[in-house]
C-alpha cells in the first residue's frame, strides 16, 4: 500500500514516505511543552578575560530570529551582534547556546516572558552557525484517534521498516519553510531569480490560513492597495519584520534598499530555505524513479563519515562507472553516505541520472546555479554544499499511554539526531499525517512563523 503525504508536505517537496506501514495520526506540538529540544552544544572555551559572552538560553514559543532580535534589543549597544549555532523550532521549549562580543553584565537584566538565561560566561571565541553536534528531543504526540490498531504494533512496524531500509529520508522539515506560513523558500526563489521587488511582495502579501486573523487581513489588504503607510496601520505590532520593511518603504526607499533593513541572518535564511526546497524536490524525484537513497549510482557524490560519526558536507567524492564498485563498498561499510546537492553556484556534479534529475528541477524552477551568486544582494551568495540523502535510525525510546480524561492516546519519544536533521521528518513516518498542529489563533500573542 502506498501512503500519500498530505498537500502541505507535497507543497514543500516532502513527496513520499519511506514506509508503507499504517500511521498513528495524532497531533504534534499541541503545546510547546510537547516538543522539547536541547542542543548538544560545542561549548567555547571559558576565559575570564575573553572578549565574548556565551549564554545558555531556554526559550518557550520563540522563533529564532525574533528571539535574537528581542535579546539584542534588551542587551543594547553594550554588546555586539548575537550569534547562534543552530536554528531551533518555534513552537517548542528549547535550550541552546548564543553568544555576543561584550561583557556578561549586558545580559544580566534580561526579563522577557518565555526566555530564561540558564548560564553565562566569558569565552575566547563566540558561537558560530554549525558550532554544535546535534539535538536531543523529548516529543509527545497527542489526540491519536481511538479505534486504530494497537499503537505498539504500529510504531514497532514502522521502526522495523526504517531499520530494514537503512534509515529515513533526510528531508528538510516544515520548520525550514515556516510552519504557519511556508513562505521563506518562496522569498528565496524570488531573490535567486533576481527580483527583489517580488521578494518583498511575497514576504508582505502572501497569506496563510494558519496565521492570526489580523495578520491575514493585513496581507490581503496590502496586496490590494500597496500603500506602506496604510499597511503600517493595518499590520499588528507583533509583525515586527514586516513592519520594519513597510517603514522603509513608507520613507520612499526602493524595494532593494528596504529589504536590506532585515537582518543579514534572516535574509540568508531565505536563500537557505530555497536550497532546502530544491533538495526536497530532488529527493522526491529520485525516489519516484526508483533510485535508492542508500546505494550510489553514477552521477552521485559521496560524503565521508568522520571518525566521530559526523558527516562533513564538503569535499564530496564523485561517483562514476570507474569507481562505482569502490563507492558501493564505502557506503556498505558505513564509511560514506550518498549525498545530494544544496544547490549553489559551485555545486557541480558528475554525469549521471541524479545530475539529470537536478537539471530538471532547476529548469522547472526557471533558474540555474549562477543565480545563487544573487547579484541583487551579493552578500547572500552561496556556493552550495552537500547533504546526506538518508539518516540512520537513531536509538529511540518510546511509550504509548491513554491519559485519563484524554480524547485519544498519546505517544512519547526520546532520541537524538545530528545537526541539520529534523525530528519532524522522522515522526512523519510514524504518524503518516500532518506533522504539526498550528498554534490556536486565539492564543497567539506573538507572530513567529517565518
Amino acid at each position: 500500500m502506498v501512503v500519500r503525504p498530505p498537500p502541505f508536505d507535497e507543497a514543500i517537496g516532502l513527496g513520499f514516505y519511506a514506509t508503507s506501514t499504517p500511521g498513528t495520526l495524532g497531533r504534534l506540538k499541541q503545546t510547546p511543552e510537547d516538543f522539547r529540544v536541547t542542543e548538544i552544544s560545542a561549548y567555547p572555551r571559558p576565559d575570564a578575560d575573553g572578549p565574548f559572552t556565551v549564554l545558555r538560553v531556554e526559550s518557550r514559543n520563540w522563533e529564532q530570529h525574533e528571539l535574537v532580535d528581542r535579546l539584542q534589543g534588551a542587551i543594547g549597544s553594550a554588546a555586539g551582534r548575537i550569534t547562534w549555532a543552530g536554528t531551533k523550532d518555534r513552537r517548542a521549549v528549547t535550550e541552546q547556546l548564543l553568544s555576543y562580543r561584550g561583557p556578561p553584565e549586558a545580559a544580566g537584566s534580561i526579563d522577557i516572558s518565555g526566555i530564561r538565561i540558564l548560564e553565562s560566561y566569558r569565552a575566547r571565541t563566540g558561537v558560530v552557525l554549525g558550532h554544535h553536534y546535534g539535538n536531543s528531543f523529548r516529543l509527545r504526540v497527542t489526540e491519536i484517534p481511538e479505534g486504530l490498531s494497537p499503537l505498539s504494533d504500529m510504531v514497532t512496524a514502522t521502526l522495523g521498516a526504517l531499520r530494514t531500509a537503512g534509515g529515513f529520508p533526510n528531508f528538510f522539515g516544515p520548520q525550514r519553510f515556516g510552519e504557519v506560513r511556508p513562505v521563506t523558500h518562496r522569498v528565496g526563489r524570488d531573490l535567486v531569480r533576481g527580483d527583489v521587488a517580488a521578494a518583498v511582495e511575497t514576504y508582505l502579501a502572501w497569506p496563510a490560513d494558519g496565521e492570526s486573523p489580523e495578520g491575514h487581513a493585513a496581507r490581503l489588504a496590502y496586496a490590494s492597495h500597496h500603500d506602506p503607510v496604510q499597511a503600517l496601520r493595518e499590520f499588528p505590532p507583533s509583525y515586527s519584520f514586516e513592519r520594519r520593511l513597510l517603514d522603509h518603504l513608507a520613507r520612499g526607499q526602493p524595494p532593494a534598499r528596504a529589504f536590506g533593513a532585515l537582518s543579514r541572518q534572516l535574509r540568508t535564511l531565505f536563500i537557505h530555505a530555497y536550497q532546502s526546497y530544491l533538495f526536497n524536490q530532488f529527493l522526491t524525484l529520485r525516489h519516484a524513479e526508483g533510485i535508492p537513497l542508500s546505494r550510489p549510482v553514477p552521477g552521485d557524490v559521496l560524503l565521508r563519515v568522520g571518525r566521530d560519526g559526523t558527516v562533513p558536507t564538503v569535499d564530496p567524492v564523485p561517483v562514476s562507472l570507474d569507481n562505482l564498485s569502490e563507492a558501493e563498498s564505502w557506503v556498505h561499510s558505513g564509511n560514506a553516505r550518498v549525498a545530494g546537492p544544496l544547490v549553489g553556484y559551485a555545486t557541480d556534479s558528475p554525469p549521471g541520472r541524479p545530475t539529470d534529475i537536478l537539471a530538471e528541477v532547476l529548469s522547472h524552477e526557471g533558474i540555474d546555479r549562477g543565480g545563487f551568486r544573487v547579484p541583487v544582494a551579493p552578500e547572500l551568495a552561496s556556493d552550495g554544499a552537500w547533504r546526506p540523502l538518508e539518516v540512520p535510525l537513531p536509538p529511540l525510546g518510546w511509550t504509548a499511554t491513554l491519559p485519563e480524561g484524554s480524547t485519544g492516546s498519546s505517544l512519547e519519544f526520546s532520541f537524538a539526531l545530528p545537526k541539520g536533521v529534523y525530528a519532524t521528518v522522522l515522526l512523519r513516518e510514524i504518524m503518516k499525517g500532518p506533522p504539526t498542529a498550528p498554534e490556536p489563533r486565539a492564543s497567539r500573542t506573538r507572530r513567529a512563523d517565518d
